[in-house]
């Protein structure tokens, strides 16, 4: 890729407009990481004082692109029905969001599930990522993905509720965040415009038990899944071995 170092113009405008004029769909995914985690580093480097390698900073780069292509071959297409369209935009939807991570590996898993007014399960969801620094930024990703997930099925009106305080709060606030994870926070600040109604919510721990169970038990076994109106058997069975009722 030494051609996009060979891209003369001082501006940065014509620099991009050329290299995104010259470039396949594959270098120009490379670009747009490496400037992604460049960027990342640097902040890292002002805010927290940690100064991350160019190895280190290329391996990441490859672990994200490998699980984008790996998110890209695994994808599940949503055929729901028109009623079940309609449930969903009809009233308010409220999902509830964790995250388990596993510091050995820096992976996370996001667990999700959605419930509609009446308090029946419209979908639940596991979501792998890799690269992961640290548990805040697993919870920001479950964030992230209880967003994507509302929209992804036309959810109109939408209460997303999470046991972090500290992501929520961030979530809340209309200032810029300018830690590790703000780049996540604006995603999701940006994302908000996709609903007529959205509402970011505090729950303890306790009361989020069947989400903070799927993240669990989908790193666990190293498995994502998507399910309509009900939960995998392998979070059915471990909520009874907690001695809890498996929601209907």
């Amino acid at each position: 890729m030494s051609w996009i170092l060979n891209q003369n113009s001082e501006n940065i405008g014509r620099w991009l407009t050329g290299v995104f004029g010259q470039g396949n769909d594959e270098q120009l995914r490379f670009l747009c990481c490496g400037l992604w985690f460049i960027w990342f580093s640097r902040n890292q480097l002002v805010y927290e004082k940690r100064q991350m390698s160019g190895t280190e900073i290329a391996r990441k780069i490859r672990n994200y692109i490998s699980e984008l292509e790996a998110t890209k071959r695994g994808k599940l297409t949503l055929h729901s029905s028109e009623s079940f369209q309609q449930v969903l935009k009809r009233g308010r939807a409220t999902v509830h969001f964790d995250a388990a991570f596993d510091r050995q590996t820096s992976r996370s898993a996001s667990g999700l599930i959605v419930w509609n007014g009446e308090g029946e399960i419209l979908v639940s969801q596991a979501v792998h990522h890799s690269n992961i620094e640290d548990p805040f930024t697993a919870e920001a990703y479950a964030r992230l993905q209880a967003i994507k997930l509302g929209i992804s099925l036309g959810i109109n009106k939408i209460e997303v509720m999470g046991d972090s305080k500290m992501v929520i709060k961030k979530c809340q606030s209309s200032i810029i965040d300018r830690s590790v994870i703000g780049a996540i926070i604006r995603d999701i600040q940006n994302r908000k415009s996709s609903y007529q109604e959205i509402e970011f919510s505090f729950i303890p721990k306790a009361r989020n038990i069947y989400a903070h169970t799927i993240a669990t038990e989908a790193l666990k076994r190293g498995e994502s899944f998507y399910l309509e109106k009900g939960v995998p058997e392998m979070v059915r069975h471990a909520l009874e071995r907690l001695r809890l009722n498996p929601p209907d």
